[in-house]
């Protein structure tokens, strides 16, 4: 790490002694002082970090000996070691325990990162260092990830602007600083427009058809928010989504509904409409400005996709299946509306509820007999099994650990011998401060220090249903699913085994990372792993044979709509990415049009409607949502594999870890699945698997 001394008076040295981001970590596996952290650490430590990053940049930028991977590649590569310390708690505290404090931290902070991003990729000295080095690639005798490494960082430069005249950088500098405050205001919108809505419930006989615990659930979140002796339903998914499913009472269910997919869209302060366009419109700009067409064909250079063709003709090999699917489980729906009595045509807020009715008919069963199988210490426990059996993974719970929040648990994971992998964290209840989703992020990623393999503080955050009284906490079979997921990406992290920071764990192309996450719910889903995990809370007897029966037996009911209503999203995701010239439509007619010449039936919406579609508008997916069904095809090729030996093949594992969980980014995604799997993936395997062959 490249350290730059200086100079401070008294009252800056007890500054720097007081703030726990300026001194070496001394806690317990060198993970944050959460205990010590408070949010007026943040701004100093961040005007300290890029003071430090900016001195550290411009010594590279000036050494006088001619540039060598060593002194401008490898030199890069370790500066700004504070700025990315504070930056990986701050983003991580943001997102899943935020305040008024952090919020104005946020938008303030925004634009001057990405102006010091700007500094660093459009610094002409800089930027000639690192293409002179580039330029003698051939002869500087660089193994594979050095290369890697190197040809990251050229692109880094190039593809953020190095090459363009004074005129148009100064004018990427501007879009650049209203991208990072709109798409951090889209967010901020986003969690507190979930936040505002409230369906309050006074009468118990309006809320048949809903669980004991669900009811119990809602009572709480009354008391919480002041209204005694009510019950209160929120736009949490595991509030929102079991009531859409079995509330009785249309009325409230489409009021429900009507709050969920009017998010950012209510025309007050927190409205995203505009945002939105402006967003889309900026990011063209940006394309135009660096040699692209379109923002998609920007991000999907360095896809496995490669190009937005290839992307659309998976969305369209897939949309054609699924929507006949769909129109299927409509016309069953409506007929099952007609067959209760009623005469109204089937409505978003209708469809989850009659095909769970559907559901229970054709199968018998209903999610309510599956949730006391799956507690949340059981589901967590499934997952850390699965590790064991496959990578040899142990798993131990500390006490005492610096946390954030008091939900907050700490696993300290090894190897069969005892050496350690990494330190896990996991935060799995939703609260106010959290915005809502799945997700795994890093407090500090792994790297190789002298020789050293310098371990991965990883964490878990998702917003699953919170226990009720002395009740555990109790997931749905989705939510289990969901934690497979989030743990398969913690994997990815986990057992990273690299040389360099910004080529470890995830950072490889979208349409990649999600591979290691989605492989994992295969395991969450398979027969003989329920039966290893899936204990009753109360009795502890595994989950039966006939109740897995059924749920085999309803495997791929109601696949139509979870892919349209995913791919929906895909599309509108594209259809916003692949503009040639600006929109100038409303966000609602943008999306209706969108829809529209996807077929879309009015029976489904997007599984994210623009006005909320966090992925792509203030997360990292712009163009890029089509990734969860591009690794699909991987993931589901992947577990064949598995199935051609065994659950647990040691060979298959091995390669598994070897060439996709160790290896981060040090070579391409294909290169990388080719060599697990021999060939390149089968989408025959995720054709089946959804039942749309």
């Amino acid at each position: 790490m490249i350290s730059t001394a200086f100079i401070v008076s008294c009252d800056d040295t007890k500054q720097i002694t007081d703030n726990p981001f300026l001194t070496a970590y001394d806690t317990p596996f060198g993970v944050p002082p959460f205990d010590k952290i408070k949010d007026e650490h943040f701004k100093p430590a961040y005007e300290e970090a890029l003071r430090q990053h900016s001195a550290e940049v411009d010594s590279i930028a000036n050494i006088t000996e001619a540039p060598t991977f060593e002194n401008t590649i490898l030199a890069l590569e370790h500066a700004g070691g504070l700025l990315t310390r504070v930056s990986y708690v701050f983003s991580n505290l943001s997102s899943s325990t935020t305040n008024d404090v952090l919020k104005a931290l946020d938008t303030e902070l925004a634009p001057k990162l990405a102006a010091h991003r700007d500094d660093i990729t459009l610094n002409d000295k800089l930027f000639g260092r690192v293409k002179a080095v580039w330029d003698q690639r051939d002869s500087l005798g660089l193994d594979s990830e050095q290369l890697m490494l190197l040809e990251r960082s050229y692109k880094n430069f190039v593809r953020n602007g190095a090459n363009l005249n004074d005129a148009d950088k100064a004018t990427l500098r501007d879009v650049n600083a209203q991208l990072a405050e709109l798409t951090t205001q889209f967010g901020q919108h986003v969690l507190a427009e979930t936040n505002a809505f409230e369906l309050v419930v006074d009468s118990e006989e309006a809320l048949g058809g809903l669980s004991d615990g669900l009811k119990a659930a809602a009572a709480n979140t009354a008391s919480a928010k002041g209204h005694d002796g009510k019950w209160v339903f929120t736009l949490s998914n595991s509030s929102v989504m079991p009531f859409l499913q079995y509330a009785d009472n249309r009325e409230l269910r489409r009021q429900l509904w009507e709050g969920y997919k009017n998010r950012g869209a209510n025309g007050n302060e927190n409205d995203n409409s505009d945002i939105l366009v402006e967003i889309a419109n900026l990011r063209l700009q940006k394309a135009n400005l660096l040699g692209y067409p379109t923002h998609a064909h920007y991000v999907l250079e360095e896809a496995m996709a490669e190009n937005p063709d290839n992307v659309r003709k998976l969305l369209g090999d897939l949309w054609k299946p699924a929507i006949a699917k769909a129109k299927a489980e409509a016309y069953d729906i409506q007929k099952e509306i007609e067959a209760s009595g009623q005469d109204f045509q089937a409505a978003p807020y209708d469809w989850r509820y009659y095909s769970e009715k559907i559901r229970q008919q054709r199968f018998s069963l209903s999610e309510e007999e599956l949730k006391p199988y799956f507690s949340l210490a059981s589901v967590r426990q499934g997952a850390f099994d699965v590790a064991n059996k496959l990578y040899g993974l142990q798993f131990k719970q500390l006490e005492g650990m610096p946390i954030y929040h008091p939900e907050v648990e700490v696993y300290e994971v090894s190897e069969a011998d005892g050496t350690l992998v990494g330190i896990f964290y996991v935060d799995y209840f939703p609260r106010e401060s959290k915005r809502p989703g799945a997700w795994m992020s890093s407090f500090r990623r792994q790297y190789t220090e002298n020789g050293e393999r310098m371990a991965p503080v990883i964490v878990n955050v998702c917003n699953f249903t919170a226990p009720v009284g002395d009740q555990p906490a109790l997931l749905t079979f989705d939510e289990a699913n969901t934690l497979f997921h989030e743990f398969g990406h913690a994997l990815h992290g986990l057992l990273s085994n690299v040389t360099y920071q910004s080529l470890s764990g995830t950072s490889v192309s979208r349409d990649f990372v999600e591979l290691p996450s989605q492989v994992m719910e295969n395991w969450a889903e398979d027969p003989t792993v329920l039966k290893s995990y899936a204990k009753h809370h109360e009795t502890g007897e595994a989950i039966p044979d006939a109740l897995i029966a059924k749920l085999e037996s309803a495997g791929t009911f109601g696949q139509g709509f979870a892919t349209v209503e995913y791919l929906a999203s895909a599309i509108l995701d594209f259809d916003y990415h692949t503009i040639t010239s600006p929109i100038t439509v409303s966000a609602a007619e943008f999306e209706k049009a969108s829809m529209d010449k996807a077929g879309l039936i009015d029976e489904i919406i997007p599984r994210h409607r623009s006005t909320y579609f966090n992925h792509i508008f203030s997360g990292g997916y712009s163009a890029g949502y089509y990734s969860y069904i591009w690794a699909e095809v991987l993931d589901a090729d992947a577990f064949a594999a598995f199935k051609e030996t065994s659950l647990y093949d040691k060979a298959t594992a091995d390669a598994f870890r070897h060439n996709i969980l160790e290896k981060g980014g040090t070579e391409k995604p294909a290169e990388l699945y080719r060599k697990f799997r021999g060939a390149d993936p089968d989408p025959v395997h995720l054709m089946r698997k959804r039942g749309l062959d």
